[in-house]
């Protein structure tokens, strides 16, 4: 599988014990390792309010991860364009491709400040899944509900101060055509006139939608003949529905003449089984605080992890997620993702890892990589 790239994806996890400064750390140095390992991309995550994650800005650790690598491609995924402007989001990239031409990658994402994706107009997945599996196995949870995060006074807030008074988010498939054109140069006003961004203008970027359904992220990357991340690792019910739909809705464009489609996954990768299932301990409490809605904490050791207390219901609220994460040895799970990539015929994987440690966290990527290149 070799001929099928792997990618990282970062949320610059702070683990529990541990600050902000040195989760930044960590995350530079996980670059550059991965850009050693032969990664073909390194994707910063944007968050806000939680104390476990301090990837709030995607283009400023861009522009600091740029500076200590060298060939690996840059990029975010995604930017939330809930709470920014198409000229904003250019500008920044356009600063950091100015020094660094012809190696970011410009991911944008719906999510904050709007309402949650509808996937009414999604075309029916036409992959069978029988007793939670696809014909090849892959795992295909139930869907889950973020009813109950959007409820939370907690998102709530941080929609607030990430938004002015009054400010409405902008239509996404709009703000995508805003964005493509002032990258081009050829932005006009609905009154004719021009806006030129420098620097931002004819900076050598790749544009990603990413999305978690077959909803309006998926259609607008499908039409515009972007390519499509998806998320298997945020979303694992929905991949299919996801993939089909862009792949359905892709029409041929100056940058790209078929679909191209990345997806993610959740992966801890050790020596052994066991290592890799002690390493990856902490993932259930973490996904927890998330799906709460108190917002990521500091990511738990194997310690703490085994301390915590389980209700049923804490286990029916993170079951689509860890029952979708690949654990184990290298072999293990390269196999568990080359059923990913044969059930949604991935072109490109991204792989996010979480360890308590930051030494764990770069085993398992070299782990997984010289397993990769074997196949």
């Amino acid at each position: 599988m070799s001929g099928t790239p792997l990618a990282v994806l970062d949320l610059v996890p702070i683990s529990s014990g541990s600050t902000a400064a040195e989760a930044l750390r960590n995350s530079i140095d996980l670059a550059q390792q991965t850009e050693r390992f032969g990664y073909a991309r390194y994707w910063f995550a944007e968050h806000h309010l939680n104390p476990g994650v301090a990837g709030t800005s995607p283009a400023v650790v861009l522009a600091l991860t740029a500076s200590a690598t060298s060939t690996i491609r840059l990029g975010s995924g995604a930017v939330q364009l809930g709470h920014r402007t198409a000229l904003s989001t250019v500008e920044e990239f356009g600063l950091i491709d100015a020094l660094h031409p012809g190696r970011l990658d410009l991911g944008l994402g719906r999510s904050g400040g709007r309402p949650t994706e509808r996937t009414g107009d999604a075309p029916p997945t036409t992959t069978p899944v029988v007793d939670g599996r696809t014909p090849n196995g892959l795992r295909i949870p139930p869907r889950f509900s973020p009813q109950r995060l959007l409820g939370s006074p907690r998102i709530a807030l941080q929609r607030r101060l990430l938004q002015q008074p009054g400010a409405e988010a902008q239509d996404y498939g709009e703000q995508i055509d805003d964005i493509l054109a002032l990258l081009r140069g050829d932005y006009r006003s609905a009154e004719g006139v021009e806006a030129h961004a420098v620097p931002g203008e004819g900076a050598e970027v790749q544009v990603w939608i990413l999305g978690s359904s077959g909803g309006q992220s998926a259609q607008v990357a499908g039409r515009g003949g972007l390519r499509f991340a998806a998320n298997y690792h945020v979303s694992p019910a929905t991949v299919l529905e996801a993939t089909e739909a862009y792949r359905a809705a892709f029409l041929p464009s100056e940058t790209l003449d078929k679909p191209y489609v990345s997806v993610s996954a959740d992966v801890v990768v050790a020596e052994d089984d066991a290592t890799a299932r002690d390493r990856a301990a902490g993932y259930g409490p973490w996904v927890r605080s998330i799906r709460t809605a108190e917002g990521a904490i500091p990511f738990p050791s194997p310690e703490q992890a085994r301390a915590h207390v389980w209700t049923d219901a804490d286990r029916e609220l993170v079951a689509d997620r860890v029952d979708t994460q690949f654990v184990g040895s290298p072999a293990r799970v390269a196999d568990q993702l080359e059923q990913l990539q044969e059930a949604t015929g991935a072109d490109e994987l991204l792989i996010t890892t979480i360890t308590h440690r930051h030494a764990d966290r770069v085993r398992s990527y070299e782990l997984l990589a010289q397993e990769w290149q074997r196949r």
